[in-house]
């Protein structure tokens, strides 16, 4: 397994979101997602808020900590009223403020020290980490609106960050339910969109999950059902966590129904 330049990868995958939605038109912006609620504008107005949020706990941690502190009684709602305080503009108005928030975390991220933690929603991370969170969003929100758009996203070994991450938040999938983790590590084999094979976890762990890396994103993310996907478990606890797998922390949400996307 070969680590990537996270920041060079997170600069790329966002350029890459931004030529999504760079030329729609109004109507475009309008358009549902798979998302219930949510339209493509809602989409970008997330990951624009959710940058403003990295690149702020990256560059002034006291000022992330005390924006985190005032919305710790109604994070839900504190998130809600951010997103209308984005989807009140015009689109060009909104791409020019994602356009910022992106620069500008991004920027911030490759910034901070080696080693040193930047604080976040549930524990400080290192930079590194962070910004692979960011890759997550990216992909996930970025698949929301390829799915509206009808249009089909073409993956690459970027995916490693979002894998990476979602192994390291293995337990998000079990703390959204209540649920206490089980006592065991998986090993996770993935073969990346260039053919390589990655491995994350214990060389001799008894539980496995495998299958293509584009498919395992797809789940942690939950942006396609797990019947629709060549993911496989071995072990009763694996294949458990690959019904609730997410790699975000939260309201798992609906989710998407089996069939859905299937091809």
């Amino acid at each position: 397994m070969t680590q990537r330049d996270v920041i060079a990868d997170l600069t790329a995958a966002a350029g890459e979101f931004e030529g999504l939605i760079a030329g729609l038109d109004d109507a475009g912006w309008r358009l549902p997602t798979p998302a219930p609620g949510w339209t493509v504008a809602h989409q970008a107005a997330h990951l624009a808020f959710i940058f403003r949020l990295a690149g702020t706990a990256a560059a002034d941690p006291e000022l992330f900590t005390a924006m985190i502190a005032k919305a710790a009684t109604n994070f839900e709602g504190a998130v809600n009223a951010a997103l209308d305080e984005y989807l009140g503009d015009p689109p060009e108005v909104l791409l020019s403020r994602w356009r910022t928030e992106r620069d500008s975390s991004i920027k911030a991220l490759a910034a901070v020290p080696a080693g040193q933690l930047v604080p976040w929603l549930v524990r400080p991370l290192p930079a590194p980490v962070l910004a692979c969170a960011g890759m997550m969003e990216l992909f996930a929100h970025g698949q929301d609106i390829a799915d509206a758009l009808g249009v089909t996203r073409t993956p690459d070994d970027r995916l490693w960050h979002v894998a990476l991450f979602a192994t390291l938040v293995w337990d998000f999938g079990y703390q959204s339910r209540g649920l206490t983790p089980p006592d065991v590590q998986f090993r996770y084999e993935l073969t990346a969109p260039s053919g390589a094979v990655w491995e994350f976890g214990p060389a001799d762990a008894e539980q496995r999950i495998t299958g293509p890396a584009e498919d395992f994103c797809l789940l942690v993310t939950r942006r396609r059902h797990r019947d629709d996907l060549a993911v496989t478990a071995v072990g009763t606890d694996a294949d458990h966590w690959l019904d609730i797998a997410q790699a975000y922390r939260g309201p798992a949400g609906e989710g998407r129904r089996p069939g859905q996307f299937r091809t």
